[in-house]
């Protein structure tokens, strides 16, 4: 998924991803969660638009939902497929060929798993992130993809191999087992193939590499492969239109499972960017609120009237009671 780009203008539309979470831990922090902003713009808005997934799908609920509100759509107008949104292609100025990031990181391996930790968990200096970079760039190249460096923990991959993939995003698979994740690829098997071929060469290349040696004496956790994401192309370019801001505030403890962490951080985020939110919209500005968790994504906004059984619920809200936020937030 793509960073927020600044606007000029504030957005009018806040997106955030990993509001609720699946895992146990997660559950049972939710009904401890104290969100007074959050529980009353809910009351106060209207519930508009709802996407149900699963949390097995490649694409997560907050990349789906991105994705609509930011425009990223097939040349067709029709949404990308599962694990098929071109974020790579998205950011670039030649939307039209294939793309993908390239994520330097440690595959742990259990007893009976594979887990991955991505490079932002690894303490990766920019040092031994370019000297693997220039270790693997000459095998890819080989195969016909052009790898560029934009940062310690993301590579840049360029090249036809990369058309057409389906590939879990970084946020699907950080800190899980792999292998629920490594879908085939209908629309591009000789494509998937040669990655996997690619990824078991950069496994052996980073164990013999001296930057192994080195992070495993300062005791740090070796680079021992790469994780493909955002992979594919568009149809024509698209003309994006401005994409709404997204809050990380609560992506790294999610991924890290640190809940005490991460039901801090939805405190901070009510008191400061839920309450910004309700002050604008009282001040009659039209906005929108997008929560996402890992099954569904649910979309508010102040300006339109809702659906008849969202108009019931809040009816019956008025009479019971505001139920608390997190009531909603199980649900995603």
């Amino acid at each position: 998924m793509p960073a927020p780009s600044p606007a000029s203008e504030p957005s009018s539309h806040l997106l955030v991803p990993f509001a609720s979470a699946s895992d146990p831990g997660a559950r049972a922090a939710l009904p401890q969660l104290h969100l007074p902003q959050l529980t009353a713009l809910l009351a106060e808005w209207n519930l508009v638009y709802t996407d149900t997934g699963d949390d097995h799908t490649l694409s997560p609920p907050h990349e789906r939902a991105l994705a609509q509100a930011s425009g990223v759509v097939r040349g067709d107008g029709c949404p990308f497929d599962d694990g098929q949104i071109p974020w790579a292609a998205a950011e670039s100025t030649r939307p039209t060929e294939p793309q993908a990031w390239f994520t330097p990181c440690h595959f742990q391996v259990g007893m009976e798993q594979v887990t991955l930790l991505p490079g932002e968990q690894l303490d990766l200096s920019e040092a031994h992130s370019r000297a693997l970079f220039e270790a693997l760039a000459p095998y890819c190249a080989e195969d016909g993809i052009t790898l560029t460096f934009v940062s310690p923990t993301r590579w840049h991959a360029q090249g036809e191999p990369l058309r057409g993939l389906a590939c879990a995003s970084l946020d699907r698979v950080a800190g899980r087992s792999v292998e629920a994740w490594m879908a085939e690829s209908t629309a591009n098997p000789a494509g998937a193939q040669l990655l996997k071929r690619l990824q078991s060469e950069a496994q052996m290349l980073f164990y013999t590499h001296p930057v192994h040696d080195a992070r495993e004496a300062a005791r740090l956790l070796p680079v021992n492969g790469f994780w493909v994401s955002g992979a594919g192309a568009f149809l024509k370019a698209p003309a994006l239109p401005a994409a709404p801001t997204v809050s990380d505030a609560l992506r790294r403890p999610a991924l890290q499972a640190d809940w005490a962490a991460w039901s801090l951080a939805w405190t901070t985020l009510d008191q400061h960017d839920i309450a910004a939110w309700r002050a604008r919209a009282k001040r009659g500005e039209p906005l929108t609120l997008t929560l996402c968790g890992e099954r569904t994504a649910q979309r508010w906004t102040n300006t339109h009237a809702g659906s008849a059984l969202a108009r019931l619920g809040r009816r019956i809200s008025h009479l019971l009671g505001t139920p608390p936020a997190w009531k909603t937030l199980e649900t995603l």
